[in-house]
Protein backbone atom coordinates (compact mmCIF):
# COMPACT_ATOMS: atom_id res chain seq x y z
CA UNK A 1 0.00 0.00 0.00
CA UNK A 2 2.89 2.35 0.58
CA UNK A 3 3.94 1.81 -3.04
CA UNK A 4 0.47 2.98 -4.07
CA UNK A 5 0.95 6.37 -2.45
CA UNK A 6 4.39 6.76 -3.96
CA UNK A 7 2.91 6.05 -7.38
CA UNK A 8 0.19 8.63 -6.83
CA UNK A 9 2.74 11.19 -5.68
CA UNK A 10 4.72 10.75 -8.87
CA UNK A 11 1.61 11.09 -10.99
CA UNK A 12 0.70 14.36 -9.28
CA UNK A 13 4.01 15.73 -10.49
CA UNK A 14 2.99 15.53 -14.14
CA UNK A 15 1.52 19.02 -14.15
CA UNK A 16 2.00 19.26 -17.91
CA UNK A 17 0.35 15.94 -18.76
CA UNK A 18 -3.07 15.78 -17.17
CA UNK A 19 -6.63 16.91 -17.95
CA UNK A 20 -10.29 17.35 -16.96
CA UNK A 21 -11.74 15.53 -19.99
CA UNK A 22 -11.25 18.16 -22.71
CA UNK A 23 -12.68 21.09 -20.72
CA UNK A 24 -13.01 24.26 -22.82
CA UNK A 25 -12.58 22.66 -26.23
CA UNK A 26 -15.58 20.34 -25.73
CA UNK A 27 -18.06 23.26 -25.58
CA UNK A 28 -16.57 25.21 -28.50
CA UNK A 29 -18.87 26.63 -31.19
CA UNK A 30 -16.65 24.70 -33.60
CA UNK A 31 -18.85 21.62 -33.09
CA UNK A 32 -17.40 18.15 -33.48
CA UNK A 33 -17.06 14.74 -31.86
CA UNK A 34 -15.82 16.20 -28.55
CA UNK A 35 -19.07 18.20 -28.24
CA UNK A 36 -21.04 15.04 -28.94
CA UNK A 37 -19.30 13.31 -26.05
CA UNK A 38 -20.78 15.96 -23.71
CA UNK A 39 -24.22 15.94 -25.36
CA UNK A 40 -25.23 13.55 -28.18
CA UNK A 41 -27.68 16.17 -29.54
CA UNK A 42 -24.61 18.12 -30.74
CA UNK A 43 -24.07 15.60 -33.53
CA UNK A 44 -26.94 17.39 -35.31
CA UNK A 45 -24.91 20.64 -35.14
CA UNK A 46 -21.61 19.50 -36.66
CA UNK A 47 -19.69 22.43 -38.12
CA UNK A 48 -18.71 20.35 -41.14
CA UNK A 49 -20.47 17.49 -42.92
CA UNK A 50 -17.81 14.96 -41.92
CA UNK A 51 -15.31 14.69 -39.06
CA UNK A 52 -12.63 12.10 -38.38
CA UNK A 53 -10.97 11.93 -34.96
CA UNK A 54 -7.44 10.53 -35.13
CA UNK A 55 -6.61 10.70 -31.44
CA UNK A 56 -7.48 12.50 -28.23
CA UNK A 57 -5.58 12.11 -24.98
CA UNK A 58 -6.75 13.42 -21.60
CA UNK A 59 -5.21 12.95 -18.16
CA UNK A 60 -6.21 14.50 -14.84
CA UNK A 61 -4.97 14.29 -11.24
CA UNK A 62 -6.97 16.09 -8.54
CA UNK A 63 -6.64 16.02 -4.76
CA UNK A 64 -7.59 18.06 -1.70
CA UNK A 65 -4.22 18.02 0.10
CA UNK A 66 -1.13 18.58 -2.04
CA UNK A 67 -0.40 21.73 -4.04
CA UNK A 68 2.14 22.15 -6.83
CA UNK A 69 4.64 23.93 -4.57
CA UNK A 70 4.55 21.04 -2.11
CA UNK A 71 6.27 18.83 -4.68
CA UNK A 72 9.40 21.00 -4.49
CA UNK A 73 9.43 21.19 -0.68
CA UNK A 74 11.51 19.05 1.68
CA UNK A 75 8.42 17.78 3.47
CA UNK A 76 7.58 14.10 3.08
CA UNK A 77 4.60 13.84 0.71
CA UNK A 78 2.88 11.30 2.92
CA UNK A 79 3.07 13.81 5.80
CA UNK A 80 1.33 16.35 3.56
CA UNK A 81 -1.33 13.93 2.33
CA UNK A 82 -2.34 12.96 5.87
CA UNK A 83 -1.98 16.41 7.40
CA UNK A 84 -4.94 17.95 9.26
CA UNK A 85 -8.31 16.39 9.96
CA UNK A 86 -9.99 16.58 6.53
CA UNK A 87 -10.35 13.15 4.91
CA UNK A 88 -8.09 12.45 1.93
CA UNK A 89 -9.65 12.53 -1.55
CA UNK A 90 -7.66 11.95 -4.72
CA UNK A 91 -8.80 11.20 -8.27
CA UNK A 92 -6.71 10.06 -11.23
CA UNK A 93 -8.62 9.99 -14.54
CA UNK A 94 -7.18 9.08 -17.92
CA UNK A 95 -9.05 8.86 -21.21
CA UNK A 96 -7.98 8.05 -24.75
CA UNK A 97 -10.43 8.97 -27.50
CA UNK A 98 -9.51 6.60 -30.31
CA UNK A 99 -10.41 6.51 -34.01
CA UNK A 100 -13.90 7.99 -34.38
CA UNK A 101 -16.15 9.28 -37.14
CA UNK A 102 -19.12 11.65 -37.34
CA UNK A 103 -21.29 12.95 -40.16
CA UNK A 104 -24.27 15.26 -40.72
CA UNK A 105 -26.90 14.34 -43.29
CA UNK A 106 -29.88 16.69 -43.62
CA UNK A 107 -31.67 16.88 -40.30
CA UNK A 108 -29.67 13.95 -38.93
CA UNK A 109 -26.31 13.53 -37.27
CA UNK A 110 -24.39 10.29 -36.70
CA UNK A 111 -21.31 9.31 -34.72
CA UNK A 112 -19.16 6.27 -33.99
CA UNK A 113 -16.61 6.70 -31.19
CA UNK A 114 -14.06 4.57 -29.36
CA UNK A 115 -12.64 5.31 -25.90
CA UNK A 116 -10.36 3.77 -23.30
CA UNK A 117 -10.74 4.78 -19.64
CA UNK A 118 -8.38 4.40 -16.66
CA UNK A 119 -9.18 5.55 -13.09
CA UNK A 120 -7.71 5.30 -9.62
CA UNK A 121 -9.47 6.85 -6.63
CA UNK A 122 -8.84 7.50 -2.96
CA UNK A 123 -12.19 8.32 -1.35
CA UNK A 124 -12.62 9.81 2.15
CA UNK A 125 -9.63 8.09 3.78
CA UNK A 126 -9.17 9.05 7.45
CA UNK A 127 -5.97 11.04 8.00
CA UNK A 128 -5.28 9.44 11.40
CA UNK A 129 -5.48 5.96 9.91
CA UNK A 130 -3.22 6.97 7.01
CA UNK A 131 -0.67 8.52 9.35
CA UNK A 132 -0.56 5.40 11.48
CA UNK A 133 0.11 3.16 8.46
CA UNK A 134 2.50 5.27 6.39
CA UNK A 135 4.34 7.65 8.71
CA UNK A 136 6.97 6.89 11.31
CA UNK A 137 6.78 10.17 13.25
CA UNK A 138 4.01 8.97 15.55
CA UNK A 139 3.09 10.76 18.73
CA UNK A 140 2.53 8.74 21.89
CA UNK A 141 -1.23 9.05 22.29
CA UNK A 142 -4.62 7.55 21.54
CA UNK A 143 -6.67 8.68 18.55
CA UNK A 144 -10.40 8.04 18.38
CA UNK A 145 -11.94 6.99 15.06
CA UNK A 146 -15.58 7.66 14.29
CA UNK A 147 -16.14 7.15 10.57
CA UNK A 148 -19.69 6.50 9.41
CA UNK A 149 -18.82 6.69 5.71
CA UNK A 150 -17.01 4.29 3.39
CA UNK A 151 -13.24 4.75 2.94
CA UNK A 152 -12.24 3.45 -0.50
CA UNK A 153 -9.23 2.64 -2.64
CA UNK A 154 -10.56 1.80 -6.08
CA UNK A 155 -9.12 1.28 -9.55
CA UNK A 156 -10.68 0.43 -12.91
CA UNK A 157 -9.87 0.19 -16.62
CA UNK A 158 -12.44 -0.31 -19.37
CA UNK A 159 -13.15 0.46 -23.00
CA UNK A 160 -16.25 1.63 -24.80
CA UNK A 161 -17.61 1.90 -28.34
CA UNK A 162 -20.42 4.41 -28.85
CA UNK A 163 -23.04 4.78 -31.60
CA UNK A 164 -24.74 8.18 -31.65
CA UNK A 165 -27.85 9.41 -33.41
CA UNK A 166 -29.14 13.00 -33.35
CA UNK A 167 -31.93 14.85 -35.16
CA UNK A 168 -33.15 18.39 -35.63
CA UNK A 169 -36.62 18.49 -34.05
CA UNK A 170 -37.68 22.05 -34.90
CA UNK A 171 -36.18 25.07 -36.65
CA UNK A 172 -37.31 28.49 -37.83
CA UNK A 173 -35.55 31.80 -38.43
CA UNK A 174 -34.93 32.38 -34.71
CA UNK A 175 -34.95 29.05 -32.88
CA UNK A 176 -33.63 25.52 -33.26
CA UNK A 177 -34.15 22.39 -31.13
CA UNK A 178 -32.24 19.11 -31.38
CA UNK A 179 -32.21 15.78 -29.56
CA UNK A 180 -29.76 12.89 -29.53
CA UNK A 181 -28.89 9.57 -28.00
CA UNK A 182 -25.70 7.54 -27.67
CA UNK A 183 -25.65 3.80 -27.04
CA UNK A 184 -22.33 2.71 -25.55
CA UNK A 185 -21.09 -0.86 -25.51
CA UNK A 186 -18.73 -1.43 -22.59
CA UNK A 187 -15.68 -3.68 -22.42
CA UNK A 188 -14.60 -4.05 -18.76
CA UNK A 189 -10.88 -4.76 -18.32
CA UNK A 190 -9.72 -4.71 -14.69
CA UNK A 191 -11.16 -3.65 -11.35
CA UNK A 192 -10.16 -3.44 -7.70
CA UNK A 193 -11.93 -2.07 -4.62
CA UNK A 194 -11.10 -1.84 -0.94
CA UNK A 195 -14.02 -0.34 0.98
CA UNK A 196 -13.99 0.06 4.77
CA UNK A 197 -17.17 1.52 6.26
CA UNK A 198 -18.38 2.36 9.77
CA UNK A 199 -14.94 2.24 11.34
CA UNK A 200 -15.31 3.17 15.00
CA UNK A 201 -12.49 2.53 17.42
CA UNK A 202 -9.10 3.88 18.38
CA UNK A 203 -5.45 3.93 17.34
CA UNK A 204 -2.99 3.53 20.19
CA UNK A 205 0.55 4.78 19.46
CA UNK A 206 3.60 3.97 21.55
CA UNK A 207 7.32 3.37 21.05
CA UNK A 208 6.67 0.02 19.37
CA UNK A 209 4.23 1.33 16.74
CA UNK A 210 0.53 2.06 16.11
CA UNK A 211 -2.25 -0.41 16.90
CA UNK A 212 -5.89 -0.38 15.82
CA UNK A 213 -8.87 -1.70 17.80
CA UNK A 214 -12.58 -1.40 16.97
CA UNK A 215 -15.42 -0.53 19.36
CA UNK A 216 -17.94 -2.27 17.12
CA UNK A 217 -17.68 -4.41 13.96
CA UNK A 218 -16.93 -2.51 10.74
CA UNK A 219 -17.77 -3.62 7.20
CA UNK A 220 -15.05 -4.42 4.67
CA UNK A 221 -15.46 -5.07 0.95
CA UNK A 222 -12.62 -6.57 -1.09
CA UNK A 223 -13.15 -7.02 -4.81
CA UNK A 224 -10.86 -7.48 -7.80
CA UNK A 225 -10.86 -8.72 -11.38
CA UNK A 226 -8.32 -9.00 -14.19
CA UNK A 227 -4.77 -7.67 -13.83
CA UNK A 228 -5.66 -5.57 -10.76
CA UNK A 229 -5.99 -8.79 -8.76
CA UNK A 230 -2.19 -8.97 -8.70
CA UNK A 231 -1.38 -5.31 -8.02
CA UNK A 232 -3.27 -2.02 -7.80
CA UNK A 233 -0.17 0.21 -7.65
CA UNK A 234 1.45 -0.73 -10.98
CA UNK A 235 0.34 1.51 -13.87
CA UNK A 236 1.08 -1.26 -16.40
CA UNK A 237 -1.65 -3.41 -14.87
CA UNK A 238 -4.24 -0.76 -15.80
CA UNK A 239 -3.10 -0.42 -19.41
CA UNK A 240 -2.59 -4.10 -20.21
CA UNK A 241 -6.29 -4.94 -20.14
CA UNK A 242 -8.25 -1.78 -20.93
CA UNK A 243 -10.52 -3.58 -23.41
CA UNK A 244 -11.97 -6.84 -22.10
CA UNK A 245 -14.99 -8.72 -23.42
CA UNK A 246 -18.31 -7.05 -24.22
CA UNK A 247 -20.17 -7.10 -20.88
CA UNK A 248 -22.09 -3.86 -20.42
CA UNK A 249 -24.26 -1.19 -22.00
CA UNK A 250 -24.79 2.49 -21.16
CA UNK A 251 -26.78 5.36 -22.64
CA UNK A 252 -26.40 9.14 -23.03
CA UNK A 253 -29.51 11.24 -23.77
CA UNK A 254 -29.28 14.92 -24.68
CA UNK A 255 -31.20 17.98 -25.88
CA UNK A 256 -30.04 21.23 -27.42
CA UNK A 257 -31.52 24.69 -28.03
CA UNK A 258 -30.20 27.60 -30.11
CA UNK A 259 -31.31 31.21 -30.33
CA UNK A 260 -30.12 31.75 -33.86
CA UNK A 261 -28.16 34.66 -35.32
CA UNK A 262 -28.26 33.83 -39.00
CA UNK A 263 -27.43 30.60 -40.79
CA UNK A 264 -25.30 28.20 -38.72
CA UNK A 265 -24.72 30.92 -36.08
CA UNK A 266 -26.28 31.65 -32.72
CA UNK A 267 -26.56 34.23 -29.97
CA UNK A 268 -27.10 31.58 -27.30
CA UNK A 269 -26.74 27.82 -27.41
CA UNK A 270 -27.72 25.69 -24.43
CA UNK A 271 -27.76 21.97 -23.78
CA UNK A 272 -28.84 19.38 -21.24
CA UNK A 273 -27.78 15.75 -21.11
CA UNK A 274 -27.91 12.75 -18.81
CA UNK A 275 -24.84 10.61 -19.39
CA UNK A 276 -23.55 7.17 -18.38
CA UNK A 277 -26.86 5.51 -17.58
CA UNK A 278 -25.71 1.91 -17.25
CA UNK A 279 -23.28 -0.59 -15.79
CA UNK A 280 -20.81 -3.32 -16.72
CA UNK A 281 -20.23 -6.86 -15.46
CA UNK A 282 -16.75 -8.19 -14.73
CA UNK A 283 -16.27 -11.80 -15.76
CA UNK A 284 -12.85 -13.29 -15.13
CA UNK A 285 -11.42 -16.52 -13.76
CA UNK A 286 -9.79 -14.60 -10.90
CA UNK A 287 -12.90 -12.58 -9.97
CA UNK A 288 -13.31 -12.01 -6.26
CA UNK A 289 -15.95 -10.00 -4.41
CA UNK A 290 -16.48 -10.54 -0.68
CA UNK A 291 -18.09 -8.56 2.15
CA UNK A 292 -16.63 -9.06 5.61
CA UNK A 293 -17.29 -8.07 9.18
CA UNK A 294 -14.08 -6.58 10.60
CA UNK A 295 -13.76 -6.89 14.38
CA UNK A 296 -10.37 -6.03 15.86
CA UNK A 297 -9.97 -6.86 19.53
CA UNK A 298 -6.77 -7.69 21.45
CA UNK A 299 -6.16 -11.43 21.37
CA UNK A 300 -3.49 -13.95 22.23
CA UNK A 301 -1.48 -13.15 19.11
CA UNK A 302 -1.76 -9.36 19.33
CA UNK A 303 -2.37 -8.07 22.83
CA UNK A 304 -2.47 -4.43 21.67
CA UNK A 305 -4.70 -4.93 18.61
CA UNK A 306 -3.79 -4.82 14.92
CA UNK A 307 -0.25 -3.63 14.22
CA UNK A 308 -0.78 -1.21 11.30
CA UNK A 309 2.87 -1.33 10.20
CA UNK A 310 2.25 -4.72 8.57
CA UNK A 311 0.44 -2.94 5.70
CA UNK A 312 3.40 -0.77 4.65
CA UNK A 313 4.67 -2.88 1.74
CA UNK A 314 1.48 -4.55 0.53
CA UNK A 315 0.76 -4.42 -3.22
CA UNK A 316 -2.51 -6.33 -3.69
CA UNK A 317 -5.78 -6.86 -1.89
CA UNK A 318 -5.39 -10.59 -1.36
CA UNK A 319 -2.38 -9.86 0.88
CA UNK A 320 -4.51 -7.50 2.98
CA UNK A 321 -7.15 -10.18 3.25
CA UNK A 322 -4.64 -12.87 4.28
CA UNK A 323 -3.13 -10.70 7.00
CA UNK A 324 -6.51 -9.92 8.53
CA UNK A 325 -7.65 -13.53 8.30
CA UNK A 326 -4.47 -14.86 9.87
CA UNK A 327 -5.03 -12.57 12.85
CA UNK A 328 -8.67 -13.73 13.22
CA UNK A 329 -10.15 -10.29 12.54
CA UNK A 330 -12.46 -11.18 9.62
CA UNK A 331 -15.79 -12.96 9.27
CA UNK A 332 -17.39 -13.51 5.87
CA UNK A 333 -20.83 -11.93 5.39
CA UNK A 334 -21.26 -13.00 1.78
CA UNK A 335 -18.95 -14.05 -1.01
CA UNK A 336 -19.25 -13.96 -4.78
CA UNK A 337 -16.29 -15.29 -6.75
CA UNK A 338 -18.07 -15.32 -10.09
CA UNK A 339 -19.51 -12.23 -11.79
CA UNK A 340 -20.09 -8.80 -10.26
CA UNK A 341 -21.50 -5.55 -11.57
CA UNK A 342 -19.98 -2.05 -11.43
CA UNK A 343 -22.10 1.07 -12.05
CA UNK A 344 -21.00 3.93 -14.29
CA UNK A 345 -21.05 7.47 -12.83
CA UNK A 346 -24.37 8.86 -14.07
CA UNK A 347 -24.03 12.61 -14.71
CA UNK A 348 -26.36 15.52 -15.30
CA UNK A 349 -24.70 17.97 -17.69
CA UNK A 350 -25.95 21.49 -18.45
CA UNK A 351 -24.27 24.30 -20.37
CA UNK A 352 -24.95 27.58 -22.16
CA UNK A 353 -22.69 29.33 -24.69
CA UNK A 354 -23.20 33.09 -25.17
CA UNK A 355 -21.91 35.17 -28.06
CA UNK A 356 -20.66 38.44 -26.51
CA UNK A 357 -19.47 40.06 -29.74
CA UNK A 358 -18.51 38.44 -33.04
CA UNK A 359 -15.65 35.97 -32.46
CA UNK A 360 -15.92 36.20 -28.63
CA UNK A 361 -17.96 33.72 -26.55
CA UNK A 362 -18.42 32.73 -22.90
CA UNK A 363 -19.58 29.26 -21.84
CA UNK A 364 -21.07 28.26 -18.50
CA UNK A 365 -20.90 24.52 -17.75
CA UNK A 366 -22.29 22.42 -14.88
CA UNK A 367 -21.64 18.72 -14.21
CA UNK A 368 -23.55 17.12 -11.31
CA UNK A 369 -23.07 13.48 -10.33
CA UNK A 370 -26.31 11.63 -9.63
CA UNK A 371 -24.83 8.85 -7.48
CA UNK A 372 -22.62 8.96 -4.37
CA UNK A 373 -18.98 7.90 -4.56
CA UNK A 374 -19.12 5.71 -1.44
CA UNK A 375 -20.75 2.65 -3.04
CA UNK A 376 -18.31 -0.25 -3.43
CA UNK A 377 -19.75 -0.98 -6.89
CA UNK A 378 -19.69 2.67 -8.01
CA UNK A 379 -17.23 4.41 -10.34
CA UNK A 380 -16.59 7.90 -8.96
CA UNK A 381 -17.22 11.30 -10.55
CA UNK A 382 -16.81 14.95 -9.61
CA UNK A 383 -19.22 17.86 -9.39
CA UNK A 384 -17.83 20.63 -11.62
CA UNK A 385 -18.83 24.18 -12.50
CA UNK A 386 -16.83 26.19 -15.02
CA UNK A 387 -16.91 29.47 -16.95
CA UNK A 388 -14.84 29.62 -20.15
CA UNK A 389 -14.25 32.81 -22.16
CA UNK A 390 -13.16 32.03 -25.71
CA UNK A 391 -11.97 33.76 -28.86
CA UNK A 392 -12.69 31.90 -32.10
CA UNK A 393 -11.10 33.23 -35.30
CA UNK A 394 -12.06 30.16 -37.34
CA UNK A 395 -8.66 28.65 -38.03
CA UNK A 396 -7.43 29.55 -34.55
CA UNK A 397 -9.21 29.42 -31.20
CA UNK A 398 -8.03 30.17 -27.64
CA UNK A 399 -9.83 29.76 -24.31
CA UNK A 400 -9.31 30.15 -20.55
CA UNK A 401 -11.41 27.70 -18.47
CA UNK A 402 -12.08 28.77 -14.87
CA UNK A 403 -13.56 25.89 -12.87
CA UNK A 404 -14.32 24.65 -9.38
CA UNK A 405 -14.92 21.06 -8.29
CA UNK A 406 -15.63 19.17 -5.07
CA UNK A 407 -12.15 17.62 -4.82
CA UNK A 408 -9.50 20.19 -5.81
CA UNK A 409 -11.34 23.52 -5.51
CA UNK A 410 -10.79 26.37 -7.98
CA UNK A 411 -8.60 25.98 -11.07
CA UNK A 412 -7.66 28.20 -14.02
CA UNK A 413 -6.24 26.86 -17.27
CA UNK A 414 -5.47 27.72 -20.87
CA UNK A 415 -5.91 25.99 -24.22
CA UNK A 416 -5.91 26.60 -27.95
CA UNK A 417 -6.92 25.03 -31.25
CA UNK A 418 -5.00 25.42 -34.49
CA UNK A 419 -7.13 23.98 -37.32
CA UNK A 420 -7.73 20.37 -36.19
CA UNK A 421 -4.98 20.22 -33.56
CA UNK A 422 -5.76 21.20 -29.96
CA UNK A 423 -3.72 21.42 -26.78
CA UNK A 424 -4.75 22.60 -23.34
CA UNK A 425 -4.96 22.27 -19.60
CA UNK A 426 -7.79 22.99 -17.22
CA UNK A 427 -5.36 24.01 -14.45
CA UNK A 428 -1.98 25.08 -15.83
CA UNK A 429 -2.24 28.61 -14.36
CA UNK A 430 -3.31 27.55 -10.85
CA UNK A 431 -0.93 24.56 -10.90
CA UNK A 432 1.97 26.99 -11.14
CA UNK A 433 0.39 28.98 -8.29
CA UNK A 434 0.12 25.96 -5.95
CA UNK A 435 -3.21 24.53 -7.17
CA UNK A 436 -4.33 21.01 -6.32
CA UNK A 437 -5.24 19.86 -9.82
CA UNK A 438 -2.91 18.97 -12.67
CA UNK A 439 -4.14 18.04 -16.12
CA UNK A 440 -3.38 18.02 -19.80
CA UNK A 441 -5.20 17.20 -23.01
CA UNK A 442 -4.32 17.10 -26.69
CA UNK A 443 -5.65 15.64 -29.90
CA UNK A 444 -6.14 15.98 -33.63
CA UNK A 445 -9.26 15.71 -35.77
CA UNK A 446 -10.07 16.53 -39.39
CA UNK A 447 -13.38 18.08 -40.49
CA UNK A 448 -14.31 18.68 -44.13
CA UNK A 449 -17.16 19.61 -46.52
Amino acid sequence: MKNTLLTLSLLIGFSASAQDQFSGISTSNRVGILNGAINPAEFANLSKKFEINFYGLSFDVSNNKIGFNDLASDTNLEDLIFNGTESVNLRIDGQVLGPSFAMKLGKWGFGITTKANIKFDVVDVDTSLGNAIFNNNLTLNNTLLNQTGNQRLSGISYGEVGFSLARKIYENDKHKFDAGITLKFLFPGSYSNFGLSNLNGSITSDASGAFLTTDQPATLNIAYSGNLADSFSNFDDYTKSVFGGLNGVATDIGFNYQWKDGKNKYKIKSGLAIRNIGSMTFKNDNNYNTNYTLNIQPNGQNLQGLDLSIFENINNLSEVEDLLFNNNYLNINNQNKTDFRVNLPTLLTMYADFKIVPKVYVTGYLQQKMKNDDGNDQITARNIFSVTPRVNLGFFEAFIPVSTDDVSGTNVGFGFRLAGFYLGSNSIITSLADGKQANFYTGYRLAFL
